[in-house]
């Protein structure tokens, strides 16, 4: 790792941490620290799929404690709220984000090993899978960012926003029917975490996620793997839905044409027209067959600049914030494991080499992480966020940064 950027990492990390046990006004109180993406300014709440990547970051750097903390503030709200909302605000309550909470239990039980600890969060966890299994099941049996409850004040609060990121034309928007089927788009592309993204635009709602479904493939084995370990008898009951579900991906989101896994639109009956990283998320969870991994891998170079790995390719892009050039890291370090994880080793590197000299770059050139890099420029992607460029960022980006600048030194040896 860089000696400077460990320096910034190791003394602002504490920073991030925020101990707010009581609610106040749009915030909701949590009973132990956690982590927020900023040190200032922005985003000072604990976000779902954020927190992933910080944990991994965390974990490596010996910060375990951090990790476990978040986890157990999560692990309260799943008890409070029914699921994991996307953050701690009132207004984050209506949706989720992609569900990493069983793999982030598990990361944090392989260091510290503790049982007890374990049976806690897994009895939390099947109502944190309950919730992904009630309005976010379509009728074919998979599973989408989908199942909200619009209420009469959402579309005066949400249309506004959603139109100007997502490209469409508020006059259009003039009957109730279509201010509902709106509200429910923007409510299902906030929960995805990609907001805004060419995969879905204003149809989010309507769609089988790939993503999400390897997600929830990866908890079903998780469950399986914990309950073994508490010897609880439910294994065998988490495996056949890993395995049926494992069957249905593969008959309803498998792209024979395209070779890829992809977002299926279940209304239409046909595949999202745009290809992205979201395709490398079966191999993320070791859920693809060796021939898809092969036909998958050949998306690498459509996706692959200069200076890293975009979200999406470009064609069919509408150039929103998660698609084509932007590089983001979560999805630099999905695709690092996803490559490992069946040998592709060498591109796993390039991958690490590409996000980790970006974010050095950068970080010469302003002393900042950032969320977002243009990785046909090699220079931070255009804000969406007016402040962004008054904030110290850290969160997933350090996280990614930790894990494959380690992956990076670990080659040279």
């Amino acid at each position: 790792m860089n000696d400077k950027i460990k320096k910034f990492i190791t003394e602002n990390i504490d920073k991030t941490v925020r101990y707010r046990p009581d609610d106040d006004g749009t915030l909701i109180g949590l009973p132990y620290e956690y982590t927020v993406p900023c040190v200032s300014n922005n985003f000072q709440e604990i976000y779902y799929w954020d927190t992933y990547f910080t944990n991994v970051g965390m974990i490596m750097m010996g910060k375990v404690d951090y990790a476990k903390s978040n986890i157990d503030n999560m692990l309260y709200m799943v008890e409070k709220f029914g699921h994991m909302p996307n953050g701690n605000r009132t207004y984050y309550l209506n949706r989720s984000q992609p569900p990493f909470l069983s793999r982030m239990v598990r990361d944090v039980f392989e260091v510290t090993g503790d049982k007890e600890w374990l049976l806690k969060a897994y009895k939390t966890l099947v109502k944190e899978y309950a919730f992904w299994q009630s309005d976010k099941k379509a009728a074919n049996g998979l599973n989408g960012y989908f199942g909200y409850e619009v209420k009469p004040d959402d579309p005066e609060k949400t249309l506004e926003r959603f139109c100007v990121r997502c490209k469409l034309n508020l006059e259009d928007i003039v009957t109730d029917e279509q201010k509902h089927e709106n509200c429910l788009a923007a409510f299902s592309i906030y929960e995805c975490g990609w907001d805004c993204s060419s995969r879905f635009v204003d149809r989010g709602h309507h769609f089988n996620a790939i993503d999400l479904n390897a997600l929830l493939y990866d908890f079903e084995e998780n469950m399986a793997v914990f309950s073994e370990i508490l010897e609880l008898g439910e294994e065998e009951l988490w495996r056949e839905r890993r395995d049926l579900r494992k069957a249905k991906v593969k008959e309803i989101m498998w792209n024979e044409k395209e070779g890829l896994y992809m977002d299926f639109d279940f209304d239409k009956n046909q595949f999202s027209n745009y290809k992205t990283t979201a395709s490398f998320y079966p191999m993320f969870v070791n859920m693809a067959t060796k021939e898809e991994a092969e036909s998958t891998v050949e998306l690498l170079k459509d996706l692959e600049q200069e200076y890293g790995f975009t979200c999406g390719v470009k064609e069919n892009c509408k150039y929103f914030q998660w698609d084509y050039p932007n590089v983001w890291a979560p999805q630099q370090f999905i695709m690092y494991k996803a490559l490992k994880n069946y040998g592709y080793d060498e591109d796993a590197l390039r991958v690490a080499e590409k996000y980790v000299a970006l974010v050095e770059a950068n970080y010469e050139e302003t002393d900042r992480f950032w969320e977002k890099y243009d990785g046909v420029t090699g220079k931070v992607a255009n804000p969406e966020y007016k402040t962004q460029a008054k904030v110290e960022m850290m969160g997933w980006t350090s996280g990614a940064y930790i894990a494959l600048s380690d992956a990076v030194e670990k080659s040279k040896k």
